[in-house]
């Protein structure tokens, strides 16, 4: 048959040829041109007062940021940059506790609607996330990243290991737009969430303590992690008996490289305590450059009134055995036991430090000053912490003539192979 049609068509052009009529091939018709989606692009945060609001208000954002992150999974799309709007309005439910309680009068009918939004594992997971999901304020991410600027550190890498929806991932300096953002997230609306947000970052759903990124591999570490008297378990740090803020420290200078950055917001406990261990233990692997107390009020809009600190380590070549001051505490001119860094270096307490009536007793808690701007003081403070950033190259004495080598991909485990562009590293 195809031979007919062959035969068929050479006899039809020597007729049009023979009657003098223009020759031209046959075209098949133009297939219509499919209109590409425009490139999913990271989202931007630019309102300082993004989170703000009452504990209704929260309630229904959050609501709306949910039924809209389930449309989006059904049809299969990413967000527009007008839906990203409304999924950056997720707070989560630190200090909404009232959402998952059916005895609340007051809060029946937002219990219905959240008992029938979500899936019960999401729905567990949601309720679980009231001690722990507490939203971060524009004006402490800035000033965590202005820190980093100053010290000259231009990263190719950052982790964010609690990313919560990525408020750090929002703000991002222009300095590091270029930065390969690397998040983590343990609770699945949230981390979806995220990933609508920031759909250019390479973002994992799931504990810190089950993601198995490559040590030495990040420039830069930042985020808030989750506060806790309560224990996580991972094998290569059991013995270390780290309660939650203080795992997410020593896991994470693991995966940074030396010389890197972490910049964490922690419980005012891990420079607090009166036990040592946890700053032994850091103090071997890192040099605290500095370190900012923020005022009990800092996340009251979270729905929690908590002194917390932002501490700025570096990661060191190799294990010190020297003790520094800040691994001890001391006691204040008013007789208050706190570290000793902030007894040295009162400008870094954006308040004053009080005793006051804890869940478990009398403990310490820095009040915020009256008519203080908390965006003015920490600009101040951030002034004071220096750093020295040096390129980290790992060393390779087989390596001759031109280099080769491209960043490593944190996901890929050590000294393991790996396919990138269809060349093999």
């Amino acid at each position: 048959q195809r031979q007919m049609c062959i035969r068929d068509r050479d006899k039809e052009l020597e007729e049009l040829a023979a009657s003098g009529a223009p020759l031209s091939e046959p075209s098949e018709p133009a297939a219509p041109v499919q209109p590409q989606p425009p490139k999913a692009e990271n989202y931007r945060i630019t309102a300082p007062d993004l989170g703000v609001g009452g504990p209704k208000a929260k309630y229904q954002a959050n609501v709306a940021a949910i039924r809209l992150l389930k449309e989006l999974e059904a049809g299969g799309r990413n967000a527009t940059p007008e839906e990203q709007e409304t999924l950056s309005r997720y707070v989560g439910w630190g200090g909404i506790p009232q959402a998952f309680d059916g005895s609340d009068e007051k809060w029946k009918t937002e219990y219905a609607e959240l008992k029938g939004l979500l899936t019960p594992a999401e729905y567990e997971a949601a309720r679980g996330s009231t001690l722990n999901a507490h939203y971060t304020a524009p004006v402490i991410i800035e000033s965590i990243y202005h820190a980093v600027e100053q010290m000259g550190l231009e990263p190719k890498t950052m982790l964010e290991p609690a990313m919560g929806t990525g408020n750090f991932f929002g703000m991002v300096p222009d300095s590091m737009k270029d930065t390969a953002l690397y998040g983590v997230e343990l609770d699945s609306i949230t981390g979806r969430i995220a990933k609508q947000l920031y759909p250019q970052a390479h973002i994992t759903v799931d504990g810190f303590e089950r993601v198995n990124f490559a040590d030495n591999r990040f420039d830069l570490a930042v985020g808030n992690v989750p506060f806790g008297n309560y224990q996580i378990a991972d094998a290569r740090y059991d013995k270390q008996h780290f309660f939650i803020h203080d795992y997410f420290f020593g896991k994470t200078l693991d995966k940074v490289r030396p010389g890197g950055i972490v910049a964490f917001i922690t419980s005012k406990g891990t420079l607090d305590k009166p036990n040592t261990a946890v700053r032994e233990y850091l103090a071997e692997r890192a040099d605290l450059l500095g370190a900012v107390r923020l005022p009990d009020n800092a996340f009251k809009n979270a729905g929690t009134e908590v002194t917390s600190d932002i501490l700025f380590l570096q990661k060191r070549d190799a294990l010190s055995s020297e003790e520094p001051d800040w691994v001890h505490l001391n006691t204040d001119a008013n007789g208050l036991k706190m570290n000793q860094y902030f007894i040295d270096h009162s400008e870094m307490v954006m308040g004053e430090m009080r005793e006051v009536s804890g869940p478990y007793g009398p403990e310490t808690a820095c009040l915020p000053i009256e008519g203080r701007d908390l965006g003015e003081q920490l600009a101040a403070a951030i002034q004071n912490i220096r750093g020295s950033i040096t390129e980290y190259v790992m060393d390779d004495p087989e390596t001759e003539g031109e280099d080769k080598s491209i960043p490593a991909d944190p996901e890929v485990r050590n000294f393991s192979y790996t396919i990138v562009d269809g060349k093999v590293y």
